[in-house]
């Protein structure tokens, strides 16, 4: 699973914060990591944001602006987590989670949207099972809001989580269903997951003709941070079908799009390395 659930994340902006809100130029320069982000630049974006967490920190006395300091720490774990390096970020997002959920209840999409960055580490890091529990009470939380209409790109996003979970538990038939459920409704960026999230459920099933079809129905890719994930996803089904030569064209562009932009221990490359050395001892 690639990363591509950034700091935006269908949450409210972080000037509609009731108290405490960033000053413009803190709000410019989020925006400037969040367009490092788009760039494919996470490295540079990370460290653009912590450089902010570090001005505010070093404030005598109590920070007017709290809320700088939680969205800048936030752009910095996200941007980490898209660039591949998310073991390291984990205990810092928890601890970042922990201390927003008794403060800004008023903006509570973004609290949402930063535990479903935790789940998606928990799915790499093999926590299937608890990456689950957390994207499923995430769409209980949203399913008593009086205005779900307005979270829907938020409620989206869980239930991908929620799906790409059962797949890596091999729970293939609910993961599958969960993407058929929500496509009609999805915009372009969650389409895009739900047909990958589809296409590697059908592959999980057997169903490599329909994964393929799937595969290559998705949009290319629009973010660095799905770098490779169709590529791979199509090869997948290819192998199934017994067609070695083609699945491994498909790699090596899965492989040439992520070393563009992807850290080394991105989970993808594993992936993408794994399926190569099936293909070829097969």
């Amino acid at each position: 699973m690639t990363f591509d659930r950034g700091a935006r994340g269908g949450a409210a902006p972080w000037w509609a914060w009731a108290s405490g809100a960033p000053a413009p130029w803190h709000r410019a320069a989020l925006r400037a990591a969040q367009g490092l982000m788009d760039d494919g630049r996470f490295e540079e974006a990370e460290a653009r944001a912590r450089e902010l967490v570090a001005e505010r920190r070093q404030r005598r006395g109590r920070d007017r602006r709290p809320a700088t300091v939680w969205l800048a720490t936030f752009y910095a774990t996200t941007a980490a987590i898209a660039h591949g390096r998310r073991p390291e970020v984990l205990a810092e997002l928890e601890a970042l989670i922990e201390d927003m959920a008794p403060l800004y209840r008023q903006n509570r999409d973004l609290l949402l949207s930063a535990r479903l960055h935790r789940a998606w580490v928990l799915i790499d890091l093999g926590r299937s099972p608890e990456a689950e529990a957390e994207a499923r009470d995430v769409l209980r939380s949203l399913a008593r809001t009086r205005h779900l209409a307005e979270a829907w790109e938020v409620e989206l996003w869980a239930a991908l989580c929620l799906g790409d979970a059962l797949c890596a538990q091999h729970r293939y038939e609910e993961a599958a269903a969960i993407a058929r459920g929500n496509l009609p409704r999805a915009g372009r960026r969650s389409e895009r997951g739900l047909r990958i999230l589809l296409a590697r459920s059908l592959s999980g099933l057997g169903r490599h003709e329909e994964a393929l079809a799937e595969a290559r129905r998705t949009a290319p890719e629009h973010s660095p941070g799905t770098s490779g994930e169709r590529e791979l996803v199509t090869a997948v089904a290819l192998h199934g079908l017994g067609r070695p030569r083609e699945a491994e064209e498909e790699l090596r562009r899965a492989l040439t799009a992520c070393e563009r932009y992807l850290h080394a221990s991105h989970p993808l490359l594993g992936e993408i390395h794994s399926l190569g050395e099936r293909i070829r001892s097969a």
